[in-house]
């Protein structure tokens, strides 16, 4: 019988912490799983050093491109996100995950080095027109490749090693951004923008080679089935994604939790942009703000991950971890009704990220653990990405209406309050709803024979 990588690295019943090693004791990974979990690290690691090297770069050209243009960016994100998963659905339909991955990163990188030359040759009204192309790509870059590392670690982890693990794994994500958003923070006013873009392409390609030597030593650990090893396609339909998700009510709450999330993230986006054009006059200035703004958050999520979220998710649940980030919504976005002004748009910026990617993001990703294998590919998908930019669009267009309607400045942040109580409520019924499942599926772990049907969700 096939045995599944929970069993192998014993069960949480089995764990004896006075046998245990440092790693073991503090970060709650067991000595069998060190080599999955090391290789997610670097994987995530790479992406994310990558991302963050672009992302200041990107918020500086939103600013320079003018922020009433940034509704209409996110427009052409979202059309750019939907044509995508079409393709993306097939290559998940007719190849392994060893294979797809690579061809889906390695687009991006040619992706990068092209922008890298427009911005070498063009002028500095041409560029304005790069940036815009460049602030909708990379928007649809994060959450691709982002998506993806989150499927496949969904795919090679059980739901209880989720939530000992996942926050962990993410750590490796956060010393990624942190050394990512530090070199763009001190390389921005010396080093050309197509230089630093390089050098994003060099990481996304370290990527590519971590994704590979996880797929192996995930399948050679766990022993897994063949029809659930990274080395066969995953098969089904190419809109399978969509149609599970519409079917689902679990799924379809799922895509309740990243809407409203994504709904209340880019209020938040539009303060932040819109103190930092005015307080930072020039390119360099804004963005090494936003490189600093990266940095805190990442710096602060890196202690939470590493310390506190295996053992908050654990100790609280599902339900309550994820209810963190919509009740903190509540408090910060209370605030800036009355203070909307730099400090406190920061520092609920650095909070509100920080917590989401310290506890809400590695405790969603929980959710996917009890879904059948073809859903943790195509529903997720179809989530991380259109659904996701679903939520930009209401945000960004109400931030536009709020703007034609000159409602003043305390609008948004009125409007977020009520959609975070939702938001909190959701929270709450996916976190009951994925034990149930976790509880009543007990075989049904990321590498064990079976997984349940969409019907049963």
């Amino acid at each position: 019988m096939s045995r599944s990588l929970t069993e192998i690295s014993k069960s949480h019943e089995e764990y004896d912490p006075a046998n245990a090693g440092f790693i073991e004791r503090v970060f709650q990974v067991r000595r069998r799983e060190l080599p999955v979990v090391g290789w997610s690290w670097l994987y995530i690691f790479s992406i994310l050093s990558s991302y963050y090297v672009m992302r200041p770069i990107r918020e500086q050209m939103g600013v320079s491109g003018g922020i009433e243009n940034l509704p209409w960016l996110f427009t052409a994100t979202l059309l750019a996100m939907i044509l995508l998963n079409v393709p993306f659905g097939y290559l998940v339909k007719r190849l392994p995950r060893v294979r797809f991955i690579p061809i889906t990163y390695r687009f991006f990188t040619a992706n990068i080095l092209l922008f890298a030359l427009a911005l070498h040759l063009v002028n500095k009204e041409q560029a304005v027109w790069i940036g815009r192309f460049f602030f909708v790509w990379l928007s649809v870059f994060n959450l691709f490749v982002v998506s993806i590392f989150w499927q496949t670690i969904v795919d090679v982890f059980s739901s209880e090693q989720g939530k000992r693990l996942f926050g962990f794994i993410a750590a490796g994500a956060t010393i990624g951004a942190i050394l990512g958003s530090a070199a763009t923070a001190l390389l921005a006013r010396t080093v050309p923008t197509w230089g630093l873009l390089l050098g994003a392409a060099l990481l996304l390609e370290v990527a590519v080679f971590s994704a590979r030597r996880l797929s192996r030593v995930s399948d050679q650990l766990a022993h897994k089935p063949l029809s659930q090893s990274g080395e066969q396609p995953i098969g089904g339909s190419t809109f399978a994604g969509l149609m599970h998700v519409v079917r689902s009510p679990y799924l379809l709450n799922v895509s309740l939790f990243f809407l409203l999330f994504s709904i209340t993230s880019t209020f938040l986006y539009f303060e932040q942009v819109s103190v930092a054009a005015k307080a930072f006059p020039d390119r360099g200035a804004q963005t090494s703000f936003f490189a600093t703004v990266d940095l805190a958050v990442n710096v602060l999520t890196l202690l939470i991950q590493l310390f506190l979220t295996g053992r908050v998710v654990r100790l609280v649940g599902v339900g309550l971890a994820l209810a963190s980030l919509p009740l903190l919504s509540i408090v910060g976005f209370g605030v800036l009704v009355y203070a909307p002004t730099v400090v406190p748009v920061v520092a609920f910026q650095v909070l509100r990220r920080a917590g989401n990617f310290g506890i809400a993001r590695p405790t969603r990703e929980v959710l996917f653990t009890v879904l059948p294998r073809e859903d943790r590919y195509k529903s997720k998908s179809v989530i991380d990405t259109v659904v996701y930019r679903l939520g930009d669009q209401a945000g960004a267009w109400s931030y536009a209406l709020v703007g034609f309607l000159h409602w003043g400045a305390s609008a948004l942040p009125i409007l977020a309050i009520p959609i975070s109580a939702i938001w909190l409520v959701n929270a709450i019924w996916l976190g009951r709803r994925q034990e149930q499942m976790a509880a009543n599926a007990p075989a049904t772990t990321a590498l064990s024979q079976g997984t349940p049907k969409v019907a049963a969700i």
